[in-house]
């Protein structure tokens, strides 16, 4: 399809949340106050009533005192919805004194530099915050102001995560690099970390049962049909035939697998035997106070690595774009009027969007091919997941307009081993971006000349 959803960036999804972005200050160990700055304790609510003032200068440009508290609020209330631990006041509202004078220094430094964010840019994220919440732009303005909150402040805020989006890009992101070196060293480092805390694995059995009045000859006799399940097994028998075969364990109808599990869940004995084993090697026969078991490595996970299969969904949409010409509770009212064809047999969902839907997918019947999960923008793929095959869903509005979704069909597909350095090229990046970060901001932040003040006796 023409805009085919892309996940959000790490730009637009810190932009949807920006309003409580301060939250993740709380445990950012880089925007603390060092150890030889002097941070003042936040007055007193009845004092911030009488009088705003001034608490910190950053490089002459000053914070006040009502910035932080309106900051400290937000962070309280966005840490309460998340049922996490909410620090005492006066140590979170150092800690929020601490990242907004960091944010400071970087936004002076993009203003230095002459990096600017236009009103189109604004709005935009205003408009993706409100489509986020399914809200109208009038319905999101509505909303806020009865919660209380200045939409120009909002704005201001929006402005100014964009700005410090667009200078962490120019100064940091767009200057990571990772070589297929670095890919190797990942990939290595990963698969060479024994720790069975990290492991997962995919076990199938052939379990040989030895009972507990067995003679010497008995277990003999026994401890050998195990051995030729294995040496058939090596040879390259189908472990599953032999698990339906001579296997004695209740997963031998499901041809002797346990199914992707922790390391931890499993007995110590199959996960020593298997530790050092590649995925489709075969271990055993190993005696246990049961009897013997056959094992075979069908999968292994090493956490930090990517899955080396992944879900996919195939699915069709209509979509009406929201003008001046349609508002979006007019998109909303003729999708659920199509929703309602549908169910009823009157229509197919392939005619209503080659005739209807305002999108490049329209011509192949709104067909939006295999998906990965995540390939979509979090509202669409939310309602997309909670659909079974054949099942329509309500309207759904996302950034993009408002949709009406069907899923086809769904699958596990495995990843080609291009498809998986790329997306440890990716983790890698990632990693990369983070350390970078946090480096260039305490670097910013050592550059400026920063000022506490005192609060007014």
């Amino acid at each position: 399809m023409t805009d085919r959803f892309p996940p959000p960036s790490r730009a637009a999804t810190w932009l949807l949340c920006c309003s409580l972005l301060a939250a993740s200050a709380v445990q950012a160990q880089a925007l603390r106050p060092s150890s030889g700055l002097r941070v003042p304790a936040m007055p007193s609510t009845s004092v911030a009533r009488t009088a705003d003032f001034i608490v910190a200068l950053v490089n002459s440009e000053p914070i006040t005192n009502s910035e932080v508290r309106q900051r400290v609020v937000r962070v309280e209330q966005q840490l309460t919805q998340q049922s996490a631990p909410v620090p005492p006041r006066d140590q979170l509202a150092r800690q929020v004194l601490e990242q907004i004078v960091s944010e400071r220094a970087q936004l002076q430094l993009g203003a230095e530099l002459g990096i600017r964010v236009d009103e189109a840019s604004v709005a935009q994220a205003e408009q993706s915050i409100a489509a986020q919440n399914q809200l109208s732009p009038e319905e999101f303005r509505r909303r806020i102001a009865a919660d209380g909150v200045d939409i120009n402040q909002l704005r201001n805020d929006l402005r100014n995560q964009i700005l410090l989006q667009r200078l962490r890009e120019r100064e940091v992101e767009s200057k990571v690099r990772v070589s297929e070196a670095d890919i190797d060293d990942f990939i290595r480092e990963r698969q060479g970390n024994n720790d069975v805390a990290s492991l997962q694995l995919n076990l199938a059995q052939v379990f040989v049962l030895v009972p507990e009045d067995a003679s010497p000859d008995r277990v003999q006799a026994l401890q050998a049909r195990a051995q030729g399940v294995a040496d058939r097994a090596r040879a390259g028998g189908d472990f599953a035939e032999l698990a339906r075969e001579f296997s004695d364990g209740a997963e031998r109808a499901n041809g002797g697998q346990f199914g992707l599990r922790p390391a931890e869940r499993l007995p110590e004995l199959f996960v020593e035997s298997t530790r050092s084993l590649s995925a489709g090697s075969i271990a055993g026969p190993v005696r246990s106070p049961a009897g013997f078991h056959v094992l075979k490595v069908i999968e292994k996970r090493q956490s930090g690595l990517p899955d080396a299969t992944v879900n996919e969904t195939r699915a069709r949409h209509i979509l009406l774009r929201v003008t001046p010409q349609l508002s979006e509770a007019d998109a909303v009212a003729r999708l659920a009027g199509f929703r309602q064809q549908l169910l009823a047999g009157q229509a197919t969902f392939e005619a209503l969007a080659r005739e209807h839907s305002q999108d490049g997918s329209a011509q192949d019947g709104g067909n939006l091919g295999w998906a990965q999960t995540g390939q979509f923008v979090p509202e669409f793929e939310a309602a997309m997941s909670r659909l079974r095959p054949g099942e329509v869903s309500p309207p759904v509005v996302s950034r993009f307009g408002v949709h009406l979704i069907r899923v086809e069909e769904r699958r596990q597909s495995t990843l080609t081993a291009r498809d998986q350095r790329e997306m440890v090229r990716g983790l890698v990046r990632e990693k990369k971006i983070t350390e970078a970060l946090r480096t260039w901001v305490q670097d910013v932040r050592g550059r400026a000349y920063v000022e506490y003040r005192d609060a007014p006796q």
